[in-house]
């Protein structure tokens, strides 16, 4: 038995869910997400809440149970509260700013590194050394700061380069004579 899938999701307030076959459509203030999942689980609406249940006890159906009920949880997280992402740059003359829809990132190279906003994110530089990634899908969310700190990852022996708020780089000791 699934311990995830137990669980019905609660739809917060201002957020609806409309089932249509097996694809799900949630709508909150945010935006509007749909999922459609396998035909291994049932998804239904009831009391204010989603429920999923597998059809049948097949290890795939099982499967399908957890990771349906946490993909509806995350549009529903989604389309609520949104994601984010944040990203911190270390380094003497590491810079990003924003142009528009275009991130500017100055990291040592011999030129500006330009990355374009895709749709569904909205990319903000509060300060010279941080950036903001946020938007409703946390996979979109999630790859665009992957691709962002792609630029110039964080080197162990000096920690320059890009890294998530809050992680920690091993840092590793230089040369000995």
């Amino acid at each position: 038995m699934s311990r995830i899938g137990k669980k019905p999701v609660a739809l917060p307030k201002g957020v609806t869910a409309e089932i249509k076959g097996q694809t799900i459509e949630v709508k909150g203030p945010k935006g509007a997400r749909t999922f459609t999942a396998t035909d291994d689980v049932t998804l239904s609406v009831e009391e204010g809440s989603v429920k999923v249940t597998p059809r049948g006890t097949s290890k795939r159906a099982r499967q399908q149970w957890g990771m349906t009920r946490s993909m509806v949880e995350n549009l529903t997280v989604g389309v609520s509260e949104g994601f984010k992402k944040e990203l911190e740059i270390q380094g003497v003359g590491y810079r990003a700013t924003m142009q528009g829809k275009t991130l500017k990132l100055a990291l040592g190279y011999s030129h500006d590194v330009n990355f374009e906003t895709p749709d569904g994110v909205t990319i903000t530089s509060p300060k010279q050394t941080e950036i903001v990634v946020e938007g409703i899908d946390q996979q979109l969310v999630g790859q665009v700061a992957a691709n962002i700190r792609e630029w110039r990852r964080p080197e162990p022996y000096k920690g320059k380069g890009i890294r998530y708020k809050g992680e920690v780089v091993f840092r590793k000791e230089g040369k000995k004579k």
